[in-house]
């Protein structure tokens, strides 16, 4: 991974501006537990993380925003708390002095259905889309897609969009248990239900922002909770359609960077059209004494993610036009 521990930023080169990035906190009022891989997890923990990234943003020079990668809450969380759990996560959020962007995760999705959980978010959207775009200086765009868009969770049972989803987990995936890659091989085991697509009105309407991005000489991050780079992530982390939405993001050069959560480890590549790819450790994973979130300073030809503990340094540069 391209990473430099303690940056030094170039004098008279401060930046176009900056945010905080955080992800998978994962908070749940329960005891510690692990993955089905057998990784430590510390759900009471995650939120102690969530609250010194705040204090620590708070003090930094001016932030402009912060970014949630997804997953504020765990599946485990008992359902009867699931409210509370979100509304407590949210208000720590609040404590930040500046706005925040959240992406909705699987394990959001598993403790309420998008239309509560799109309003405790604050979701910029219209027509209760959790996909959205924002710039918070003219030569810069942020696109937030929503890989749960087509997913077997978080919409009735009976929506169209979790019809399809079964569909493609069916043809797919042949294990009875859908979140199991048993037999599946290579970029194949992505096809798990705790994945989801973009739909192809999202994708026409990324097309469509890309293109107007392009118009208007901007450089543009695209944020997701899966990753969208093989080369980033295991495969069982991977959108399920990753490949229909880079290649979309392919068709133009504005695209510099892609930002992800959801596979815990953290990953980095940079893929074959020379887009970047930084999937952030999680929250979730800190040891109590731990921690993994940080900031980015946006310069025009690159991005400084500065991390605090698990979280990694990453030094991004990148064509400037």
């Amino acid at each position: 991974m391209a990473s430099i521990n303690g940056f030094v930023r170039v004098k008279g080169k401060e930046p176009l501006f900056s945010f905080g990035v955080i992800s998978d906190v994962q908070y749940a009022d329960i005891p510690d537990g692990r993955s089905f891989l057998g990784v430590p997890r510390y759900y009471r923990h995650s939120i102690q993380v969530l609250q010194r990234a705040v204090k620590i943003w708070n003090n930094h020079r001016k932030l402009r925003f912060a970014i949630n990668l997804g997953d504020i809450v765990d599946g485990f969380c008992p359902k009867g708390e699931s409210l509370t759990a979100v509304q407590k996560v949210v208000k720590e959020f609040e404590k930040f002095d500046s706005p925040t962007y959240h992406l909705i995760g699987n394990h959001c999705l598993y403790n309420l259905p998008r239309q509560d959980l799109l309003p405790l978010l604050n979701f910029p959207t219209i027509d209760g889309h959790a996909y959205y775009d924002f710039s918070p200086i003219p030569e810069y765009r942020f696109v937030v897609l929503d890989g749960y868009d087509i997913s077997a969770i978080g919409w009735p049972r009976d929506h169209p969009k979790a019809a399809q989803a079964l569909r493609i987990l069916q043809e797919k995936n042949p294990n009875p248990d859908k979140n199991s890659p048993q037999g599946l091989v290579g970029l194949e085991r992505r096809f798990l239900m705790f994945n989801g697509a973009v739909g192809r009105e999202q994708l026409e309407w990324l097309d469509a922002i890309l293109i107007d991005s392009t118009k208007h000489e901007q450089k543009v991050v695209v944020c997701s909770h899966m990753p969208l780079d093989p080369g980033a992530a295991t495969p069982e982390a991977l959108c399920w359609n990753y490949d229909e939405v880079m290649e979309v993001i392919h068709k133009y050069n504005c695209v510099k960077v892609c930002i992800a959560g959801h596979d815990h480890k953290g990953g980095y590549s940079v893929d074959s059209h020379g887009i970047h790819h930084r999937v952030l450790e999680a929250a979730l994973e800190c040891p109590p004494g731990t921690d993994a979130f940080g900031h980015v300073d946006v310069y025009h030809d690159r991005i400084s993610l500065i991390g605090t503990g698990r979280m990694v340094n990453t030094e991004i540069a990148f064509d400037s036009r």
